[in-house]
This record gives C-alpha cells, structure tokens and sequence, in this order.
C-alpha cells in the first residue's frame, strides 16, 4: 500500500521516514519529495508498506502523531491520473473553426 505522509518536519531524512514506519511492519521504500530547483524538501513524502494490514495500522496509529515538532499527516495515497503532457488549453472546434484571417473580415 502507498500511504501519504504530509506536514513533516523539513530537517526530515528519508531513513527517519522508514524507521518510524518500520515499527509497524515492512518498508518497501520511504521518499521524501524535495524541489528540483532548491533541493529543499517540499514537507511531504511516500512510504509503500506491501502488508496491507500493517500499513493501516500505521496509517491509523501514525495520522496527528507529533515526531520532531510537528504533528504529521498520515493516509492512504490516491493516485492521480496522468496529467496531459501536451495540452494547450481549448478545443479548437469550440472557436468557431476556419481561417484566423476570417475573423478580421
């Protein structure tokens, strides 16, 4: 299971991540996401736990769980759906279609 875990501490390593979660069961991994332009951390993060009991334990136990000064945010991850690389915004049939140059007309 993928869980979320939101408003952690920014001084948060990803080892710290999966040894909270470690004592609830198995780690698969422990990411924590930071910004590609100042490498800081974003104050979120993913741990995927492949027991899925284990991981509602931890999701249960750990969601408010105050760790280095903050109350941490713990719940199951949804995924997105994939974004649209390639949108530019409008359907062009909803303009009215034809030439640009018959607008000015």
């Amino acid at each position: 299971m993928n869980i979320y875990v939101g408003s952690i501490n920014f001084k948060m390593s990803e080892a710290d991540l999966k040894e909270l979660f470690e004592g609830y069961g198995e780690v698969g991994s422990a990411k924590i996401i930071f910004d590609k332009y100042s490498g800081k951390s974003k104050g979120f993060g993913f741990v995927e736990m492949p027991n899925e009991a284990e991981a509602k334990k931890a999701i249960e136990e750990l969601n408010g769980f105050e760790i280095q000064g903050r109350k941490i945010i713990v719940n199951e991850s949804i995924e997105r759906p994939e974004r649209r690389r390639d949108f530019r915004g409008g359907d062009n049939d909803r303009r009215g279609g034809g030439d640009r140059r018959d607008h000015y007309r």
